[in-house]
């Protein structure tokens, strides 16, 4: 008999704005700490007791980066298996209120176009999201 797999829920945004060039960009950052440090994700984060996901989401983005973001549509949920806990990760657009952001928790930060989205190494769970923008985005 396996024993059942913990879950842990999170929201991750997939902040989208348009660069000099005029084209869309995609706000990825990379892990400072960890099992996953080094890995580049979409921010985000737990959801806390009473929070809806839009509003983890919000608040989660201000904690890890001073960014203010309007979060919009829900893309999808991720649902994925790592080897110590199963991740249920609410993936939603967003755009950003202003364009300055402070790096709390991460190493580093870019704003990727769609060619440029393969060019970090993404977490394993942010894989299958990276996938799913890249079919819905026309860049």
């Amino acid at each position: 008999m396996t024993k059942e797999m913990k879950t842990i829920r999170v929201v991750a945004a997939v902040i989208k704005a348009v660069n000099e060039a005029g084209r869309p960009v995609i706000f990825a950052t990379q892990r400072g700490y960890g099992e996953f440090k080094d890995g580049w994700e979409f921010p985000g984060g737990k959801i806390e007791e009473g929070e809806s996901p839009k509003q983890a989401l919000e608040r989660e983005i201000m904690e890890e980066l001073d960014m203010e973001i309007l979060v919009g549509d829900l893309i999808d949920t991720v649902e994925y298996d790592y080897p110590k806990f199963h991740l249920s990760m609410d993936c939603f657009w967003a755009k950003p209120v202003t364009n300055d952001w402070v790096l709390k928790e991460h190493e580093a930060a870019r704003w990727l176009t769609g060619e440029e989205l393969d060019l970090v190494e993404w977490l394993p769970a942010d894989v299958v999201l990276v996938e799913r923008i890249q079919e819905r985005l026309s860049f």
